[in-house]
């Protein structure tokens, strides 16, 4: 059953997490995250499609390329992008300290970066703060690693879920971090997923993969996409499952816990939205395909009027209707049905008769459902995004300084 929970990635079997005070951040805050699985894991991960990626993101691709890892080493404050050769060594010997500290190789190690761009991470600091995690690794560290990652989210994201396969009990649990510069695909977002599944690496990357593009691809808090994302998944075998070696009955169990918990995770990102006051949920129905419903879907979340209409209560559903006709995706004006919570505000080509009591209820409330039927297919999506307040302009303004 999924679950908000503390313990994270530390839930499944056999793994454990720190998170520490490095001094990489001015605040003084934790910013440094350790995820060590007692034994060998597959890995699977997917990463930010920005042309201007991190040092870490290329040197976790190699990682996880390679299909097996042990740890994961994470730091906020400094996204180490955009920093050259310099860059890539420090993200490099990051690892290699992780590695010595574990006693396992550096390629075993993935690395992860969140921050500010256009800063060399000081590696003085992350060399003393990699022995500290090392120390203080838990089975109930998932919390504090939970805390090191965040940077502008208002509070840690922390989920765990489990089932029953070949007997056994199969757990799942993750953290992740993102709050702003939000935008597929992935967005400025980590999440880091453990389980004790016994998986082979083909069926994991299959099933992250899939997972990503109806979960974290499909939300947005300001159409930026940042240059550090990543999603990755360890995998230990430690249930003691059969292992997953096909696409059978016990792939679609784990396929569908792991696809839930990363839509419920990808949903609490775009909630927690830099300034936001209200989550929206964009359900596109009755599309010609996907792609489609998800660029109307994308497009209506993405627009900066849209978005300061609901954080006014103002329920201006032509901004909705400009943005969907924009998308480059095949709509009929006439066949378009827009609705917003219950209340249906335009139909048959022009705005509908509502209740305008009513309809203020609905745009004064948190979570508003926006429901858009194209009358044109069979196709669905869903997309997950937030307003844009005052707040997220004071936010963005003074991040650098």
């Amino acid at each position: 059953m999924l679950k908000e929970d503390k313990a994270g990635i530390t839930y499944a079997k056999g793994f454990k997490a720190a998170g520490i005070k490095a001094g990489i951040k001015k605040s003084g805050n934790p910013d440094l995250a350790l995820i060590v699985s007692d034994n060998d894991a597959a890995v699977a991960g997917t990463f930010t499609q920005n042309k201007v990626a991190a040092a870490p993101v290329y040197v976790s691709k190699k990682v996880v390329s390679s299909g097996s890892a042990r740890a994961i080493i994470a730091n906020s404050g400094c996204a180490n992008a955009c920093t050259g050769q310099q860059g890539m060594d420090d993200a490099k010997k990051t690892a290699e300290l992780t590695a010595s500290q574990l006693g396992i190789e550096p390629d075993d190690v993935v690395v992860a970066s969140t921050g500010v761009i256009g800063v060399t991470l000081p590696m003085d600091k992350i060399q003393t703060g990699i022995k500290t995690a090392a120390a203080v690794l838990k089975a109930d560290g998932s919390e504090a690693a939970a805390s090191a990652i965040i940077t502008t989210d208002t509070y840690i994201k922390s989920l765990t879920t489990s089932m029953i396969i070949d007997g056994k009990e199969v757990r799942i649990g993750a953290i992740a971090k993102g709050a702003g510069m939000i935008q597929p695909n992935m967005a400025t977002m980590l999440c880091f997923i453990t389980t004790d599944a016994n998986i082979d690496q083909v069926r994991l990357q299959l099933a992250l993969s899939e997972i990503v593009e109806k979960s974290f691809n499909m939300i947005s808090v300001d159409g930026d996409m940042s240059t550090n994302d990543m999603a990755v998944i360890f995998a230990n075998g430690q249930a003691g499952n059969k292992k997953i070696v096909k696409n059978d009955a016990d792939f679609k169990i784990f396929y569908d816990a792991l696809s839930e918990l990363c839509c419920e995770m990808a949903q609490k990102i775009a909630a927690d939205g830099e300034g936001a006051t209200k989550f929206l949920t964009i359900n596109i129905h009755n599309a010609e395909n996907f792609a489609d419903a998800k660029k109307i879907g994308m497009s209506i979340a993405n627009s900066p009027l849209v978005k300061t209409a609901f954080f006014g209560q103002d329920p201006n559903w032509g901004r909705v209707l400009c943005a969907a006709g924009y998308a480059g995706a095949n709509m009929i004006p006439e066949k378009t049905v827009v609705k917003f919570g219950n209340i249906t505000v335009y139909e048959n080509g022009t705005g509908a008769s509502f209740d305008k009591k009513a309809l203020q209820k609905i745009m004064a409330e948190h979570d508003i459902i926006i429901d858009i039927d194209l009358s044109l297919g069979s196709a669905d999506a869903t997309v997950w995004t937030c307003d844009l307040s005052y707040e997220y302009v004071k936010i963005n303004g003074e991040y650098h300084t």
